[in-house]
């Protein structure tokens, strides 16, 4: 039990490190929270108009997921799914921000590709082709996460961690309810892929 409960407390802090934060406020643009939606990943650090420091984010909330199956992972299976939820839980509610963060698409799939590697790749997939379809990094954010919910309970290793994916899932899903609602209402922003 006590390695359990040190792999989540690790799996915690591991995620509670606001890499969109850290690496805006590095770059000389100031908090990401005032710009664009105010979150801390990826698509808006994108809005600061650096691919690069995007690009960079998005592999550092992925490495963490994937760091944090691991690190738990040296102290048991158990202890590894532990980790693997705490550290989505600390990317979305980290301590330093007021437990406001993230949205947990890249730790998440940090976590996938550390548990189920064959459903990450599908998972990947489809965000892929929904992004490029429709645009809306939302929306492929959410078939992405009910997609590895479904692939896990086919494909997953074990029980566990099939209900440790499927409960990550449901958390991103539950995370992104104001984009539901934008996606609704017609007003949700888009992505683009060009160049610039």
């Amino acid at each position: 039990m006590g390695g359990i409960i040190a792999a989540a407390f690790a799996g915690y802090l591991l995620g509670a490190v606001p890499w969109g934060v850290v690496l805006t406020r590095a770059a000389g643009y100031g908090d990401i929270r005032r710009i664009g939606s105010g979150n801390i990943g990826a698509t808006n650090v994108l809005r600061t108009g650096s691919k690069a420091l995007a690009l960079s984010t998005l592999l550092l909330d992925l490495a963490k997921g994937a760091a944090a199956v691991g690190v738990g992972a040296l102290l048991g299976r158990q202890a590894a799914l532990a980790a693997a939820a705490a550290v989505v839980c600390g990317h979305m509610f980290p301590v330093w921000l007021g437990f406001r963060g993230g949205k947990g698409v890249a730790t998440g799939f940090g976590v996938l590709l550390a548990l189920a590697w064959p459903v990450a790749l599908l998972a990947a997939f489809l965000w892929l082709v929904t992004a490029l379809l429709f645009h809306y990094s939302s929306l492929a954010a959410l078939v992405a996460a009910l997609a590895s919910a479904i692939l896990a309970m086919l494909f997953a290793a074990d029980r566990a961690s099939a209900l440790v994916i499927v409960g990550i899932a449901l958390l991103v899903m539950l995370r992104h309810h104001a984009n539901i609602r934008r996606l609704i209402a017609g007003n949700e922003s888009r992505i683009s892929f060009g160049k610039g």
